[in-house]
């Protein structure tokens, strides 16, 4: 059921008109990847590559996404890859507050639930900030916050290591954190399970051999 509610889903998105955004795109970029994945990435919006193709982190940032991704042991096929909105913002500007919750609240909350990832990333201020406002991306990132039932990990954008290439050794670092986290929350998720119920003894003897009390 997950795999056809993402499906509804990007088809909504293709079509979304209820926000300024959709007057100025190509494509809207509803995200992709498979709907029972273990991690779901976030990013901030569509760049100028995303609106051209459609498609979620492609071109230079997509290519390092996928490198960082190699690093934790893992392939682009095997997440599930968003963004906090679904359209490209003029000029790439900083998506606006009353877009961001249109946004999130129409689409990417609803991805969220049908997934149900244990472990969400967060790429850039934009995404943390819907699980952990007020909160420094240079302060925290790397370090997983359990927010409900998820492990929440901040990480910085990958454009922030094309632009300064002084955080990508820190990106790096936080990427080959995964496959512990994702451990972790694997383990977590056991232990949270109930304990099966045991069925209960059946005293076949004759009811002449029962104890009566």
């Amino acid at each position: 059921m997950s795999a056809e509610s993402i499906q509804m889903i990007a088809q909504e998105v293709r079509s979304c008109t209820l926000c300024g955004l959709a007057a100025g795109r190509t494509h809207a970029v509803p995200g992709e990847g498979p709907a029972d994945t273990k991690i779901m990435l976030i990013g901030e919006g569509p760049g100028y590559n995303e609106d051209r193709q459609g498609r979620p982190f492609v071109g230079a940032s997509g290519q390092l996404l996928e490198d960082l991704l190699g690093m934790a042991g893992l392939a682009r096929a095997d997440v599930f890859i968003g963004n906090v909105v679904k359209c490209r913002p003029p000029n790439n500007r900083d998506p606006e507050p009353a877009e961001i919750a249109t946004c999130t609240e129409a689409y990417l909350f609803r991805q969220i639930e049908a997934i149900n990832p244990p472990v969400i990333v967060t790429l850039g201020r934009f995404s943390m900030s819907l699980f952990l406002p007020g909160e420094r991306i240079m302060r925290i990132h790397g370090q997983p916050r359990k927010v409900g039932s998820r492990l929440i990990v901040p990480m910085m954008h990958p454009a922030a290591a094309l632009h300064q290439p002084q955080n990508r050794p820190l990106i790096e670092a936080d990427f080959r954190s995964l496959p512990a986290i994702l451990a972790r929350a694997e383990a977590e998720h056991v232990a949270a399970k109930p304990a099966p119920e045991q069925p209960k003894p059946v005293d076949d003897r004759p009811p002449e051999q029962m104890r009566m009390f």
